[in-house]
């Protein structure tokens, strides 16, 4: 567990020279409080940044700055982890990028972003988006986790359940298996020359068996067929190779066929969605005289007037889908037809491969004879030393191919150990396990908020959500103020997995407005009630300026205020 000590900064944003420091590990709870633009989420970019080497915010490091002073910004954080004591220093004009263990400095010989990475793999065992997906839940730029994208998600679950070890696994075990492949390649062609050696060492000692006219003859008649041979081969590439240009011109328009299909197939799907919201709309002014959330009656010229225009719009929608579904047969039978001259190009390019290897080998046969020809011509031949250095090619060819085979072996053990370590293997039953307590945490903080919905998230992380009624929906199509209770369940869910996984956990958790705009009154107690009843070892700090219903509820208030334009915390 981290736990996270004190962090001070200076000249960061509207923050000035004089520094501000925050205890962070003091209260179990503390409200931030100041006017809009006073600098209260500020803590959030000196967080990001002095870990990160980033802001919380969408700006750009150098914004960071404060623009008065322009220079000496400087954040420094402190934190305990796994039994030692560490400080960062973070700092830009000048630039600082310290780390302290124990009040000593590790070494800075590494490149500046692998001493990044010492931080955040070997430290903080986090990076940037999971550090806030279960530290931070703020507005500005934040994104929740049901707007991260699959991959993404799946990062930050991999980090919560410490096992993204399996994805750096992953990583060098494909780097092997490259080596590895190429490694069989040489082993196979070392083969095909020892085996073209040895037939050649034959062909010598045979030749060298009989007289040597006979041997040149016979010689001479074998380089002579295959020059026949040659000649016939490369007529036939010239063919192939003709057939081949012709047919890569007919296939020309693929790639614009493939792209217009995948639009087409991409804009039919955001139609069919659209037109189903449409139905769903449709049907719910067809069957309701009232409005179910406030009980008032809807009047029937406002409620068919709206209706009219909706069915308007899903009847030009589905003949648009129509139009679509006519382009797509046609592009469809198009690409159906490049698939199978591009079939035709394939066969007729392992043809050229058949051929162009079939001529190395008879040029390489030719070389070994016109050699033979000079050793008998020579009569330097020696029957007895040739069969011995035939023997060593023998020797040296049954060497290679136990070489072979032991690649291949480990080819065998690395295809596997790629099976294991893919998305769907180890990782996908460590998930799979963790699901049914991830979707039972998330529900029952969103039962603690008052929100009597069923949230499951499946091994894609796709969500599913019903009603009390079984209705399904998606997080889209809930309210602002819904989804906040919705992000922190998960925020709150993810943290206790990384508690009892004593992965990414920590002692912080930075709310960022959560309790102004979108929640009613009811929300703002639910969660105020929900974070007093985390544990002792959390501490909370919430950034409002909403407060009048609210201080009275927190151990600590910490006022952020503006003096001759700078930020400073009372």
């Amino acid at each position: 567990m981290i736990n996270f000590r004190t962090i001070e900064w200076k000249n960061l944003l509207s923050t000035g020279n004089v520094p501000n420091k925050i205890a962070l590990d003091t209260h179990h709870t503390t409200l931030i409080i100041g006017k809009n633009g006073n600098g209260k989420s500020t803590v959030l970019d000196a967080l990001t940044f002095v870990l990160f080497g980033k802001s919380f915010r969408n700006i750009s490091k150098g914004q960071l700055i404060n623009s008065i002073n322009g220079k000496n910004l400087l954040v420094t954080v402190e934190f305990d982890t796994a039994g030692n004591s560490y400080k960062v220093v973070r700092g830009i004009k000048p630039n600082v990028f310290e780390i302290y263990k124990n009040s000593e400095l590790l070494t800075q010989d590494a490149a500046l972003k692998d001493y990044q990475t010492v931080l955040e793999q070997q430290i903080l065992k986090m990076n940037y988006r999971t550090f806030t997906q279960v530290v931070i839940l703020g507005s500005s730029s934040f994104v929740p986790f049901m707007q991260l994208s699959t991959n993404n998600r799946r990062e930050v679950i991999e980090d919560i359940l410490d096992i993204r070890i399996f994805s750096t696994m992953n990583a060098i075990l494909k780097d092997r298996i490259q080596s590895t492949k190429r490694e069989l390649e040489c082993a196979d062609n070392n083969i095909r020359i020892s085996k073209s050696k040895i037939d050649s060492q034959k062909a010598i000692i045979s030749n060298l068996e009989n007289s040597k006219t006979k041997q040149i003859d016979g010689i001479q008649a074998s380089i002579d067929n295959n020059n026949i041979d040659i000649e016939s081969t490369h007529k036939i590439l010239s063919v192939v190779q003709s057939e081949i240009d012709e047919l890569s011109l007919e296939v020309h328009d693929s790639v614009n066929i493939n792209e217009t299909i995948t639009h087409a197939r991409t804009l039919l799907r955001t139609q069919h969605h659209n037109n189903e919201i449409l139905k769903n709309t449709i049907s719910f002014f067809d069957d309701n005289e009232s409005c179910p959330q406030c009980s008032q009656s809807i009047p029937h010229e406002h409620k068919y007037s709206i209706r009219d225009n909706l069915q308007s719009e899903y009847d030009m929608n589905m003949a648009e889908i129509e139009a679509i579904e006519q382009e797509l047969v046609h592009y469809t039978e198009r690409q159906k037809v490049i698939g199978e001259i591009n079939t035709n190009i394939t066969a007729l390019k392992n043809e050229v491969y058949t051929y162009s290897s079939k001529i190395t080998t008879l040029e390489q046969q030719n070389a070994s004879l016109l050699e033979a020809i000079n050793s008998v011509v020579a009569d330097k031949g020696d029957i007895d030393h040739e069969k011995a250095l035939l023997k060593e090619l023998a020797n040296n060819a049954m060497n290679t191919v136990k070489e072979k085979t032991a690649l291949q072996e480990r080819r065998n053990l690395e295809d596997i150990s790629s099976i294991l370590l893919k998305d769907t293997g180890v990782k996908s039953a460590v998930i799979r396990e963790y699901l049914p307590v991830m979707n039972t945490l998330i529900n029952k903080y969103l039962s603690a908020m008052d929100f009597y919905v069923k949230f499951e998230l499946d091994e894609t992380f796709s969500e599913t959500i019903k009603s009390r009624y079984r209705d399904e929906f998606t997080y889209a199509s809930f309210s602002e103020g819904e989804k906040g209770r919705i992000d922190l369940s998960l925020l709150l869910a993810w943290r206790e997995i990384a508690k009892l996984k004593n992965s990414a956990n920590s002692n912080l958790l930075l709310l960022d407005e959560v309790l102004d705009g979108s929640l009613d009154a009811n929300g703002t107690d639910f969660i105020i009630g929900l974070l007093t009843t985390l544990g002792e070892d959390s501490n909370v700090f919430v950034i409002s300026h909403n407060i009048d219903q609210i201080v009275d509820r927190f151990e600590q208030v910490i006022r952020v205020e503006k003096r001759h334009d700078f930020s400073l915390i009372i």
